[in-house]
């Protein structure tokens, strides 16, 4: 690397650092505000408020990543111009793509970054933001209660099976107080099995149904009282029935009732392939999702092209004005952004324009002027004088 080099990134990386770690500041101090009477009426220890930053943190670094590249840029360009090292630098036969060299490497690595954490992580600090708030308020004990659902009702479009369960937890293969209604095509009930609990072998693809019956409908719907099987009172292996051709997986079953946000992309293409069958309605916010995980964190990359050339001025009258071009071009993609994404969740959109749209908007009017300013055309000039 050479000592040109070496020196840009010297130069953003120390603006940038303060620019991030503030932002990560500002967003504990709001996030710690709205939080507080929950600290404070649990007596929370101070340890497990750590916890539950500690697990916030990959969402506040996706935050605040294209906030402090973005900052960072305009204050080191800006700053190299108003000294007139930029044009020393341009004047030695360097272009400006090549000036901002080092800076597209390290913002790749930066966006690198974002798509480890969007991945998983930051998915799953808000699925842990009720856990941990409960665990603060509730203590240990009552927060158990929060990782159930009571009262689950699903039914499989594939084999038109009616599962009912009074309790379910989430990534537990068993579910508790089961009815299982098979239906047929007209909706009627055909047989029905009762269990205390069904669990599921992942490894055999089984369904185990303990201490229950099985209990057969004619036409009319009324149990056909000859043709019952009952295990409830049985004991070892007469208390179970091993079912073998259902189809069926807990991960199916309690999927009904997830939310797209709270789901990393391995969660949300198991969510897909799951419910293949599915309205595309209701699959819409799943399929959005998936594309907003790898599109968001392109956008620290994306912002070079807009900062970088805003950022590079010849006039000190010019660096204001560029400073607030940049900050009203990133709001503009803010705007995007959630405009697209609710529009992908609605099925107004395909899924790709919805996750994909608002960086490749940000990155064409950032090439146009990055191809501005290394040709040396004017930038817009908007001005309320009289000619």
């Amino acid at each position: 690397m050479r000592i040109l080099d070496r020196y840009i990134l010297r130069s953003f990386l120390e603006p940038f650092l303060l620019c991030f770690l503030g932002f990560i500041g500002i967003l504990t101090i709001f996030d710690f505000y709205d939080n507080r009477n929950d600290f404070i009426e649990g007596s929370a220890r101070a340890w497990l408020i750590g916890v539950y930053y500690i697990h916030q943190l990959p969402r506040f670094i996706l935050l605040g990543m294209p906030m402090g590249v973005l900052l960072g840029l305009l204050y080191s360009l800006s700053k190299m111009s108003r000294s007139n090292e930029i044009i020393s630098i341009l004047a030695t036969g360097r272009s400006v793509p090549r000036l901002l060299a080092p800076l597209f490497v390290v913002c790749a690595g930066l966006t690198g970054i974002c798509v480890w954490l969007n991945y998983e992580f930051a998915p799953r600090a808000d699925r842990l933001h009720a856990e941990d708030i409960g665990r603060i308020r509730l203590g240990e004990s009552e927060i158990e209660k929060h990782k159930t659902i009571a009262g689950h009702l699903t039914k499989d479009r594939q084999t038109n099976r009616l599962w009912f369960a009074a309790v379910t937890r989430r990534n537990v293969d068993s579910l508790v107080g089961v009815h299982i209604t098979q239906l047929d095509t007209d909706g009627r009930p055909k047989m029905r099995w009762y269990a205390e609990h069904a669990d599921y072998d992942a490894r055999t693809a089984r369904w185990i149904l303990a201490r229950g019956k099985l209990v057969h409908f004619d036409a009319e719907g009324n149990i056909i009282t000859g043709d019952t099987e009952d295990w409830t009172k049985g004991t070892g292996a007469d208390a179970y029935r091993v079912i073998d051709k259902w189809s069926e997986t807990p991960f199916r079953i309690t999927s009904a009732r997830m939310d797209a946000e709270q789901l990393g992309v391995p969660e949300l293409r198991e969510y897909l392939t799951e419910n293949s069958d599915f309205p595309d309605s209701q699959l819409a916010p799943f399929r959005t999702h998936l594309q907003h995980r790898w599109a968001l964190p392109f956008t620290c990359f994306a912002v070079v092209f807009i900062a970088a050339p805003l950022g590079i001025v010849f006039s000190r009258r010019a660096v204001l004005a560029s400073v607030a071009a940049s900050i009203f071009i990133f709001f503009i993609f803010l705007f995007l952004m959630f405009f697209f994404l609710a529009m992908g969740k609605g099925n107004h959109v395909h899924p790709l324009v919805a996750g994909w749209v608002p960086n490749a908007t940000l990155l064409v009017i950032g090439s146009y002027l990055l191809w501005l300013r290394s040709t040396n055309r004017e930038m817009f000039k908007f001005s309320f004088r009289k000619k």
